[in-house]
């Protein structure tokens, strides 16, 4: 395994996934971090995709401006997971197509009823934001 390989796995892991999860991505396409996305699946006992129709352990997010509503997509983003769940955003760093002002992640996030924490950046091409469900989110339903 290559250097970068192993710094991508203990990204993955010091963002919060850990062995024997179900991780569902969403937002996945051709320009994502492949090294980044290999290291989450190895390191997971599943990374599922959008079809995934059970209860995941966290989310793998993927998301451009131009992907539509954010709030909206982290809403659909909580159906999928327990309380307390990690939800890992993924946005293009600044400067990129797609770049997403952090900004408008804060206000997406509080309004989903997200809690924010920092993350940090994945490869050149992308940046993290760790969001977390609210323990009581799902006493609602």
């Amino acid at each position: 395994m290559s250097a970068t390989a192993d710094h991508a796995e203990s990204l993955a892991a010091r963002l919060g996934f850990q062995s024997e999860q179900v991780v569902q991505e969403i937002g996945y396409d051709e320009d994502v971090d492949q090294e980044f996305r290999d290291a989450v699946e190895k390191l997971v006992s599943e990374l599922a995709d959008e079809d995934y129709d059970d209860v995941a352990d966290a989310v793998l997010l993927w998301f451009r401006d131009e992907d539509g509503d954010l709030t909206d997509a982290l809403v659909d983003a909580t159906e999928l997971v327990e309380d307390g769940a990690l939800i890992l955003l993924l946005t293009p760093k600044t400067g990129r197509d797609g770049y997403v002002e952090a900004s408008d992640i804060s206000e997406a996030a509080e309004t989903a009823g997200l809690s924010l924490a920092k993350g940090l950046p994945v490869g050149k091409e992308w940046t993290s934001t760790k969001l977390v469900t609210p323990k009581a989110a799902k006493a609602k339903r």
